[in-house]
């Protein structure tokens, strides 16, 4: 079980993110905050960490529709879509992604992370390597916003795998990673992450790995994460004018 120290440093974040005086708990509570970090500008979003959840959106209108909409609801259901699409009516959602944390004494150093070689987040060589990746690929790891050095694996001289993170609020290290298509399946993104990690631990800062396809989770687990919650962005559909 994840500990209570990781649980409360956790919805910490969350909640400085949130922009306002919001806090976790078990139903939800949906506050207006239009420079929320939850969600992007102008949307709603629901982050749940363990049986709580909190939850922002841009306006006074926006917030009462997903209130009435959603009050009834346990916690661990305000992130599912299918939930969410029969509860309201949705424009677009982004979503769910898991989230997952470590606390030092879980984790578990992956034996090919010595490999990885430090590389300043800005050198041309790295940014070859980024600008190689599908657009896809290069949005949902992250890369090209890291702001620590990129831990990086080459192979014939190339590299085929790179880890580092953002610097996020409250001491929070952002994990992120990207394995070059031909190098896929053989503990690579492991490999560099574990190297990435290892320096987060090192400054003192929580690791925090935001993950939706299945091939990231099954890295945080490797790595001794623990997958605290989830969290989902909604843009509403306008309102229908009244006759």
């Amino acid at each position: 079980m994840p500990s209570p120290a990781l649980i409360a440093r956790t919805r910490e974040l969350w909640e400085s993110l949130a922009g306002t005086a919001a806090r976790f708990a078990p139903a939800i509570s949906v506050a207006v905050s239009p420079r929320s970090y939850l969600c992007p500008p102008g949307w709603t979003g629901v982050v749940v960490i363990d049986d709580a959840a909190i939850a922002t959106a841009p306006d006074h209108v926006t917030a009462r529709r997903v209130q009435q909409a959603l009050s009834d609801l346990p916690a661990a259901s305000l992130t599912d879509t299918a939930v969410l699409r029969g509860r309201l009516k949705i424009s677009e959602i982004r979503g769910p992604a898991t989230l997952a944390y470590l606390d030092p004494a879980d984790f578990h150093p992956q034996p090919c992370g010595s490999l990885a070689r430090p590389l300043d987040p800005h050198d041309p060589v790295l940014w070859q390597f980024l600008s190689a990746a599908g657009t896809a690929d290069l949005e949902e790891s992250g890369m090209q916003e890291i702001t620590s050095p990129a831990f990086t694996i080459r192979e014939h001289g190339h590299i085929v795998a790179a880890a580092g993170y953002r610097d996020w609020p409250c001491n929070t290290a952002h994990l992120c990673v990207l394995t070059a298509a031909t190098a896929r399946g053989r503990g690579l993104a492991s490999a560099a992450a574990s190297a990435a990690v290892t320096h987060t631990i090192h400054e003192g800062k929580l690791p925090q790995w935001r993950a939706r396809p299945q091939a990231s989770r099954r890295i945080t687990g490797a790595l001794g994460f623990r997958e605290l919650g989830s969290q989902a962005s909604i843009r509403l559909t306008a309102p229908t004018p009244a006759p």
